[in-house]
């Protein structure tokens, strides 16, 4: 494996990781302190970089947040779709991809950076813009099953964006849940009770009544 010489140019492999870190450190920062009140200055300082080496990646901090929630979202959809190719029927693969849903909202720490924007983009009309088109890029897996689902009659006919938008908002009271629990590490039972229990009430509301 080639290394960087001192002084010399890093890396790919060495500035991959850098920019992973910096990612890293700006995810925790924006968590703890807000998107408002977090600097540059501070996500360098919890690197030991200097300023200049940050600026020459992402020249403000919305290109740092930016950056942040894309590789989320590489992730976050990579995720989604994998749990869709597990079933050749549309609604046990929609059931698989709410479940990874649910499973990336009871993360503690994923969930404080999205609560953190959820919560200063009340009061900006920009950051809402941004979160809007963030999480319509992120559901569209979600989005596509549940029209499979529609095509093979296992939900019912109507705007799949808001029949996505109906299980998000049952998934994410049953987050809330578990993330408010009192244990470190949620019980794997637990969780798949909850999770359960929210995907009954989902499926017993979005079944054709035919069938």
């Amino acid at each position: 494996m080639k290394t960087a010489r001192p002084g010399g140019r890093p890396t790919r492999e060495e500035a991959a990781n850098l920019t992973r870190q910096i990612l890293d450190e700006a995810r925790i920062t924006f968590a703890t302190k807000g998107i408002a009140n977090a600097s540059i200055e501070e996500i360098a300082a919890r690197r030991a970089i200097s300023k200049h080496t940050l600026y020459r990646r992402y020249p403000n901090k919305q290109a740092i947040l930016e950056a942040v929630v894309e590789r989320d979202l590489t992730g976050f959809r990579t995720a989604l779709a994998q749990a869709a190719k597990q079933h050749g029927r549309p609604l046990l693969a929609l059931r698989a991809v709410a479940f990874q849903y649910f499973l990336f909202g009871t993360d503690r720490d994923y969930a404080a950076f999205y609560l953190s924007v959820t919560a200063e983009a009340v009061l900006s009309a920009s950051l809402r813009e941004r979160l809007a088109v963030w999480s319509s890029v992120a559901l569209e897996p979600m989005v596509d099953v549940i029209i499979a689902a529609q095509a093979s009659s296992a939900v019912v006919a109507g705007d799949a964006s808001e029949i996505c938008g109906v299980l998000i908002d049952l998934l994410e009271g049953a987050n809330n849940r578990i993330r408010l629990g009192l244990r470190d590490t949620p019980d794997e039972a637990e969780l798949r009770r909850v999770f359960e229990s929210r995907w009954t009430i989902f499926q017993t509301a979005m079944t054709p009544k035919s069938n």
